[in-house]
């Protein structure tokens, strides 16, 4: 007997020996943290999304939490979540002190659309200051729409991008334009997790046009440290009889993280940075063969609802199923797909029914998150992959299913 095929997860990193060799030129080299790759990650990002500013650190959720303390958000204030997403994106704003108001979703794509906003906005009362609005599997819901909503209620918007990285919308006028570029001077987050488009082992970025919103994300990011003459409050021990400043001095007027990312992150980072667009077309790619597939085989299955706004650099392949309905349980059906080599996932759990939550809120009923949730399942889809392992996926999960 040959060989089993390779095990295929939900997602995985594509490392090449290119990416290796960044990363030992740097642990060659004399800087291994704050040093230059850092600033030309960032440069690079920055350029490619369009965005003014862009702040490399630790993971994705250290840019939801920078995001969320730029803004000054604490107690007292108000913070609208899809219920479908990861935790961290609710967890940035419990962080700093705010009250999570979780908006229902689509069952059909698991976003959060401006009709779910409108209605968790009137639940919410007053007191809202923010929408962090999810990308979900790579795609994103009407955000023209959203930031009008936005707008008229003076809300901050932070765009969790963590899936999105590569992702285009079409706006009013036809044109397309990248996720995170920041209308309206807000900010977007995204991750370099492994499974990610892109990777930094661990790491994320904050992008944003607002010059005062930078510059304290990159406060926070480093204990909120400050070094720049100007805003030191302590003259006696800043500077020296010339007036010059100390050239040890620092300040922090507030407190902050130690959420920096390495410059072997960032060489790791930069190296996949210029392999994105490739890796999000092979992602497009495989994408499109699942869909072929799944319809010519007439599964019971139906790919998420497609934004027609949206060029969506895919995260996740996820399906729909009805469970219930075809009387199989999904545990049952992703055991039997793992049994054959394939690995698969559930994003997410809707975070309204985690028992912290819960305690904090109550028993919501959110039916199109929690339908979304009952139905959805992610197949395997990454950049390493190809169309024969679109049909080894298909072909097993019609196996599984019966």
């Amino acid at each position: 007997m040959g060989e089993p095929p390779p095990f295929l997860p939900y997602g995985r990193q594509l490392v090449d020996e290119d990416d290796i060799a960044a990363v030992t030129e740097v642990l060659r080299g004399d800087w291994l943290t704050t040093g230059p790759m850092v600033e030309r990650l960032e440069e690079a990002v920055r350029g490619y999304i369009g965005a003014e500013h862009a702040i490399a650190c630790a993971n994705g959720t250290a840019a939801l939490h920078l995001a969320a303390m730029a803004l000054g958000l604490g107690p007292g204030d108000k913070v609208i979540v899809p219920a479908v997403t990861f935790l961290a994106t609710a967890n940035a704003a419990t962080y700093v002190g705010a009250e999570v108001v979780f908006a229902d979703c689509d069952a059909t794509d698991g976003l959060m659309g401006p009709a779910e906003l409108e209605d968790a906005l009137e639940r919410a009362g007053p007191g809202v200051k923010a929408v962090f609005p999810v990308h979900l599997a790579g795609q994103c819901s009407d955000l023209d729409a959203i930031y009008a909503i936005a707008r008229r209620h003076g809300l901050a918007v932070v765009e969790d991008a963590a899936h999105a990285i590569g992702t285009r919308i079409a706006g009013a006028d036809g044109r397309e334009r990248f996720i995170g570029d920041c209308p309206e001077a807000g900010l977007a987050t995204f991750s370099f997790h492994p499974v990610k488009t892109m990777t930094m082992g661990e790491g994320g970025m904050v992008t944003t046009n607002d010059s005062n919103l930078a510059e304290r994300a990159r406060r926070f990011r480093s204990h909120g440290m400050r070094r720049e003459p100007e805003a030191f409050e302590n003259s006696a021990m800043a500077f020296m009889q010339d007036g010059g400043a100390n050239p040890w001095y620092y300040e922090m007027a507030e407190p902050g993280f130690n959420y920096r990312a390495t410059d072997f992150q960032c060489a790791l980072g930069l190296s996949q940075f210029k392999k994105l667009e490739r890796f999000v077309a092979q992602r497009r790619a495989l994408a499109e063969h699942y869909d072929t597939l799944l319809r010519d085989l007439q599964l019971p299955v139906t790919p998420i609802r497609r934004n027609p706004l949206c060029t969506a650099a895919w995260h996740l392949y996820a399906v729909l199923i009805d469970f219930d309905e075809i009387e199989v349980e999904r545990g049952a059906v992703m055991q039997r797909l793992r049994e054959q080599g394939i690995g698969t996932q559930v994003h997410y759990i809707p975070v309204h029914t985690q028992p912290f939550y819960r305690r904090r809120n109550g028993d919501l009923s959110l039916p199109g998150a929690e339908r979304y949730y009952a139905q959805t399942l992610s197949l395997p889809l990454f950049a390493g992959m190809d169309e024969s392992d679109v049909d080894r996926v298909a072909t097993a999960l019609q196996t599984s299913l019966r």
